[in-house]
């Protein structure tokens, strides 16, 4: 399907042309580039981050919040980031098993995403499958992250908003803090509340968040997303971020973007297969240097 084709299928609201178009924005990024040349973001739909620990719930909560939002008449695109084994870079489609009572939906379009060994948790391309698919017909794209510690502040470049995900046994908050998710939570979800610890855990972070954050408030909602409890307080709250721009921060989310895209692209003739490859050759030679050897892709 050629990029003229996509286009029109996109004006169709045609799910085949949505595919095929991040199909071409992860597998060919220069022809990627050039199919999102002719997209129209002034109506995009808002991106919300979904991150937090490994254990935390972020699958069952994003199934949750995307089912409410269908029930409502929403058009709903989830992009789930699944963990790559560094031997074998193909998605583990976990995420779609999950939530495969909503494939059924002609509303809810589910994309799982490989991070391709990307240590921030997402993939190299994600921010322009986001931004794509955030200027097709869709009202809400969910992004939920793998879960893999202190880089999944990434998500911040990307997201509209941003929601952390806790745990009271993952009590362990001051982990939370050493993670660095406290500094981009616009909203902070206390999830499997019906545990003991969570009212602790939910004063804990409001606490820590008044203390850095004396401009804003960072909502803490408590939900028990297998029940769908306190999901509705969650969807208002973010209904009502993202009804403003925050222009600075549009601003700030576009430069980070552009320079991701530019590292990528720069980056593109260079793989970590390709890079094997060549250690392959050289690394068993005698007074193998790693940083020596480095020197002729740095100097490109």
């Amino acid at each position: 399907m050629e990029i003229k084709e996509i286009i029109n299928g996109i004006t169709l609201n045609n799910a085949r042309a949505l595919a095929k178009g991040l199909s071409l924005i992860e597998n060919s990024p220069e022809r990627g580039i050039e199919l999102l040349r002719y997209m129209d973001f002034s109506n995009r739909a808002p991106i919300i981050g979904i991150t937090g620990a490994p254990g935390s719930g972020k699958s069952t909560l994003v199934n949750a919040l995307a089912s409410l939002w269908l029930e409502k008449g929403h058009k709903v695109a989830v992009l789930a980031v699944d963990p790559s084994s560094p031997f074998n870079t193909g998605s583990i489609l976990g995420d779609r098993l999950r939530m495969s009572r909503l494939f059924l939906n002609d509303n809810m379009f589910i994309r799982s995403v490989s991070s391709r060994g990307s240590l921030g948790g997402l993939s190299q391309t994600m921010v322009e499958l986001a931004d794509f698919i955030s200027a097709t017909w869709f009202d809400y794209i969910i992004i939920e992250t793998v879960g893999v510690g202190q880089s999944e502040v990434e998500i911040a470049g990307l997201a509209d908003k941003t929601v952390v995900v806790t745990t009271p046994e993952g009590g362990d908050s001051i982990q939370a803090m050493k993670s660095g998710l406290m500094e981009i939570a616009d909203i902070f979800v206390v999830n499997k509340s019906d545990l003991k610890g969570s009212e602790k855990m939910a004063s804990y972070l409001k606490e820590m968040a008044h203390g850095r954050f004396n401009d804003r408030e960072i909502p803490v909602i408590p939900t028990i997303a297998n029940e769908f409890d306190g999901i509705n307080e969650l969807s208002e709250q973010i209904f009502s971020m993202t009804q403003t721009v925050n222009y600075g921060k549009s601003m700030i989310l576009n430069s980070k973007k552009a320079y991701e895209i530019i590292a990528q692209h720069r980056m593109q003739d260079i793989s970590s297969a390709k890079l094997l490859e060549d250690l392959k050759a050289e690394q068993n030679k005698k007074g193998f240097n790693l940083y020596v050897w480095l020197q002729k892709y740095i100097n490109d």
